[in-house]
């Protein structure tokens, strides 16, 4: 069946106008090309498309509240959330109902500004350090704009566009730089509130009138036809809206699906991507979970991690860690294992984004 790339729900666009219209001056929507530095493009421009509700026509948010795990109410069993360290000890929960509709969130992990850059329509989220390379913090906003059907954020110090799946400025004072990243692992609301009790939630008390807990896109997340905008390549190796787990390395990159492990709570897989030794945990159901580790401490020291018969990860020093990387006990307590660029997103926006992405076969 050959795919068909609708336009942008008309319904979802004026709902989208009229709740943003509510914001303050600088965030009413306008022109997606409004967000656009001038200069040249590092993509091409014919490939860029307007998704509709215009620059900030889809508000970010800035320092968003949180409700602890045991008392969230408003989530469903199946609903996703990407997980986030903040520190050495503390777990905060972005949940999908919450970045559904708002795709940027500026925050501070550890102490640190971090923006959560998540796109519904490539099902990729990461976490980029808004201190940019000219000494300026910054936040991110939503341009309004698409490369690959892909967000492209905008950073509000320099009003440089920025590709979220290809990890580069593509427009602006900082064309051509890459963001540092943080990888936010994804799981399911009931796998994440067993695992980290102790953690904290978005909840919905935004400040902005969204209808959270309703997907603003109909069957997009389940129907392998349902494509809202064209991307360059098509690569039909993979079914299209199929979740997997890209580790990019040097530019190289891999993609591995949640049935390359073992069929119990978690296993692991270990690969090399671009000359790098890399260590995957994950999971093909519950928690239907993937994360990816160099086998080496922040201090420099390497290890060989392996997991024991009730599922705890640990190393030869007698280290223990937690899902996230970090040693929760042993004599590298505090430290954390280092990682590639590693996320979740939609088999067709991989092919799209690495063309001759290799599938990992055990």
């Amino acid at each position: 069946m050959p795919l068909r790339f609708r336009p942008f729900p008309t319904v979802l666009l004026l709902f989208l106008l009229l709740f943003s219209a509510c914001g303050d001056d600088d965030t009413s929507p306008v022109n997606a090309l409004s967000c656009q530095s001038s200069g040249e493009w590092l993509v091409p421009r014919a490939n860029i498309f307007d998704g509709g509700p215009g620059c900030d026509g889809i508000p970010a948010l800035l320092n968003p509240p949180f409700t602890p795990v045991a008392d969230v109410d408003y989530l469903n069993p199946e609903d996703l959330v990407s997980v986030a360290a903040d520190g050495p000890e503390n777990v905060k929960l972005y949940a999908h109902t919450v970045l559904d509709w708002h795709e940027i969130i500026n925050d501070d992990l550890g102490g640190a500004p971090v923006a959560v850059v998540y796109c519904p329509l490539t099902g990729t989220g990461m976490g980029w350090d808004r201190r940019l390379s000219n000494g300026q913090t910054t936040t991110f906003g939503v341009s309004g704009l698409l490369y690959n059907s892909n967000i492209i954020p905008y950073d509000r110090a320099t009003r440089s566009n920025w590709s979220q799946q290809r990890l580069e400025c593509v427009n602006g004072e900082l064309s051509g730089e890459r963001p540092t990243t943080t990888n936010l692992p994804e799981m399911r609301w009931r796998d994440a509130r067993e695992r980290f009790p102790d953690a904290v939630v978005t909840n919905y008390s935004t400040g902005e009138d969204r209808p959270y807990g309703r997907y603003p896109y109909g069957d997009y997340r389940t129907n392998d036809d349902n494509r809202i905008f064209p991307v360059e390549r098509e690569d039909d190796r993979l079914p299209a809206k199929e979740r997997v787990l890209g580790v990019v390395v040097n530019g190289r990159s891999t993609a591995y699906r949640y049935r390359s492990f073992p069929n119990r709570s978690l296993g692991l897989v270990t690969d090399v991507v671009d000359g790098r030794d890399v260590t995957l945990i994950g999971s093909r159901r519950s928690p239907e979970f993937m994360n990816a580790f160099y086998p080496r401490l922040t201090d420099g020291t390497d290890v060989a991690l392996e997991l024991t018969d009730d599922e705890v990860l640990i190393d030869q020093l007698g280290n223990r860690y937690d899902l996230l990387g970090r040693v929760t006990a042993g004599p590298a307590a505090g430290q954390r294992l280092t990682a590639p660029t590693a996320f979740i997103g939609y088999w067709f926006s991989w092919g799209a984004f690495y063309p001759g992405i290799e599938i990992f076969e055990e």
